[in-house]
């Protein structure tokens, strides 16, 4: 598959690290839970049906111990110029219903649902855009920690 090119990224590796980072939660959840991510690998079935078969929804964020928040991502644009903004992450129809976001320290496992009812109830209003290209919403640690289903730790990530 041919990797899409991120024109406002900050690195032209970030399809690459998401790839790996989906791999690495395949074999969390493989070890761990007994369960079998299959990824939908053409755009077809990604923008028809979801991330993969499962519908669970993975998503690197390597900064949340650093910044001491989950940033859970409302909506993008393909590049800053365009104008409107496409719903994506918690926001996208697709057949997502658990969410996962994390890095190699830390892993959390919420439901889509809760997310969605804790940005329109709570965090709707403090939406930002990080980059040019996503709009997110800052759900602390302490937060996540509560509504998540499961959480993963370094040491139980080894």
């Amino acid at each position: 598959m041919n990797a899409p090119v991120y024109q406002d990224g900050d690195r032209s590796t970030l399809f690459e690290e998401g790839l790996v980072f989906q791999d690495f939660i395949a074999d969390l959840f493989m070890g761990s839970l007994g369960i079998s991510i299959t990824s939908y690998t053409s755009r077809k079935y990604q923008w028809n049906k979801g991330e993969n078969r499962q519908g669970i929804e993975i998503k690197l964020d390597r900064r949340i111990l650093e910044t001491g928040n989950v940033s859970i991502e409302v909506a993008e644009k393909r590049n800053a110029a365009v104008g409107l903004w496409t719903p994506s992450g918690i926001m996208r129809p697709d057949n997502a219903w658990l969410y996962v976001q994390g890095n190699e320290k830390i892993v959390f496992v919420f439901s889509k649902k809760i997310l969605q009812m804790l940005y329109s109830s709570r965090y709707k209003q403090f939406e930002w855009q990080p980059k040019s290209t996503i709009k997110t919403f800052l759900l602390p640690i302490k937060e996540a920690e509560k509504y998540a289903l499961k959480i993963f730790r370094t040491k139980e990530i080894q």
